[in-house]
């Protein structure tokens, strides 16, 4: 498989103080892992393209857009969106390299210049409502590009597979009334944002888990939910909100997986892209926040999206 790694300096610039988990140093992990398990260069790397404001458009208000770019403190300073989501100086070209990201992945794969792509950019988004930044997330990142899919590129199907500890509400929120796109998930609950659990559709199957479930619960899920929804769905392309904070060593979810587990879901997810949707997947970074855990599961995504 070609597959390409997608990020850029600026991912790094976002921060939110020294105290916040979702830092700059979870890129250099991942960058370190990758580098570590002799995988780096059997990858290709390109550059995150700046998004412009019409495709951020597609997913998001005029007022969610401006609220990040009017609002960038001096150097030094940060601006507050709610209780531990904020912006700093960089935060807007940020936001725009990693919803440029995926949006670059996905014409790279749809035209076949690559088989898959995994996006290593911050800050995360599928948390992001389409009015509003939420939870660490600015832009949501995976939704902007399943929006490009279907009304840039013409596609009439995706599906976007979320398996980050938290549920993935902004984009659940933004695909609730789209019948061309299918969304799969579980995330831990009662957990954070807290909300409500929706019924599952033919386009949504997000299931809640609780506490402490570990990798046998998981895959179980896969196997008996996301399988039998994605393959009567036949997608021409999956999004994957990549979270590794269901990882058992990751203090801010109370989840057991582990690498093999990430590797397991990826390969699954790979072989519905191979029977329905010419093998067509963009990964992005959602959460993981233990810096080894991220790191070593990162490369089990990876390796599995390269077949390496």
């Amino acid at each position: 498989m070609s597959t390409a790694i997608y990020s850029h300096p600026d991912c790094r610039r976002h921060e939110m103080g020294d105290w916040h988990p979702e830092c700059p140093a979870r890129l250099q992990a991942i960058a370190d892992q990758l580098i570590n398990a002799h995988i780096d260069d059997l990858l290709e790397h390109r550059e995150a393209p700046l998004a412009e404001e019409a495709s951020i458009a597609r997913n998001h208000t005029a007022n969610a857009i401006a609220l990040v770019r009017d609002h960038l403190p001096a150097a030094g300073d940060y601006y507050p969106i709610d209780g531990d989501t904020s912006l700093n100086a960089h935060s807007w070209n940020s936001a725009r390299r990693a919803a440029g990201a995926a949006i670059a992945a996905t014409d790279a794969v749809i035209d076949g210049e690559i088989d898959n792509a995994f996006c290593a950019v911050r800050p995360p988004g599928h948390h992001a409502r389409p009015t509003e930044p939420m939870g660490f997330c600015l832009f949501n990142n995976v939704a902007i590009a399943v929006k490009h899919a279907l009304d840039v590129r013409g596609l009439e199907r995706v599906a976007v597979v979320d398996f980050d500890v938290h549920h993935g509400n902004g984009t659940e929120e933004a695909l609730l009334d789209e019948p061309r796109a299918l969304m799969v998930s579980f995330f831990q609950h009662p957990f954070y944002p807290y909300c409500e659990v929706l019924p599952e559709t033919p386009n949504r199957v997000n299931v809640p888990v609780p506490a402490g479930s570990k990798g046998d619960t998981v895959r179980a899920l896969v196997q008996e939910k996301w399988l039998p929804a994605l393959h009567a769905f036949k997608p021409q392309m999956i999004f994957i909100s990549a979270g590794f904070d269901a990882h058992r060593e990751d203090d801010l979810g109370g989840m057991g997986l582990v690498e093999a587990d990430y590797a397991w879901m990826t390969q699954q997810v790979m072989e519905v892209a191979r029977q329905h949707a010419q093998g067509r997947i963009v990964s992005c970074l959602e959460g993981g926040y233990n810096l080894s855990a991220l790191g070593r599961s990162v490369v089990a995504h990876v390796k599995a999206l390269a077949e390496i």
